[in-house]
């Protein structure tokens, strides 16, 4: 041991000497008993478990509420189909009225005119009358 001593080089020998109080032992570093760490890994495991569980619980349980959305979803668009549908052919029905009414319409619009040129022709013949009646009253005075 002697000739191993002298082949560490110097520095290597004037190491200061360390407070062992301030250093740790091989004994506080040892891990825990085999039976502990057993138990934590389970005890880790189990909870680990109960974890993921309700993680993919929670994700089960929001594609179920998608998918029942998506289903109320469909039946509101279905409805709604339903109701544009009525609406069309209700448009088209009164669309028909309409086309069957346009001659009577067009009637209405000519007997309406007929009514206005005559109440002009009648504003005229009033007067013409007050005129007439004038100049005669003028002629008896």
């Amino acid at each position: 041991m002697a000739a191993a001593a002298e082949a560490v080089p110097a520095t290597r020998r004037e190491e200061p000497a360390r407070d062992d109080a301030a250093v740790e032992t091989a004994e506080e570093a040892k891990e825990p008993a085999e039976a502990d760490i057993t138990e934590l890994c389970r005890d880790m495991f189990s909870k680990m478990a109960t974890y993921l569980t309700g993680e993919l619980t929670a994700t089960s349980e929001d594609y179920k509420l998608l998918e029942n959305m998506n289903k109320l979803t469909s039946l509101k668009y279905l409805e709604m189909k339903d109701i544009a549908i009525n609406i069309s052919r209700n448009l088209k029905d009164l669309n028909q009225k309409y086309a069957g009414l346009q001659p009577y319409l067009d009637q209405i619009n000519v007997i309406e005119e007929q009514v206005a040129a005559l109440e002009q022709a009648a504003y005229k013949l009033d007067a013409y009358s007050k005129k007439l009646g004038n100049q005669f009253f003028s002629v008896l005075l």
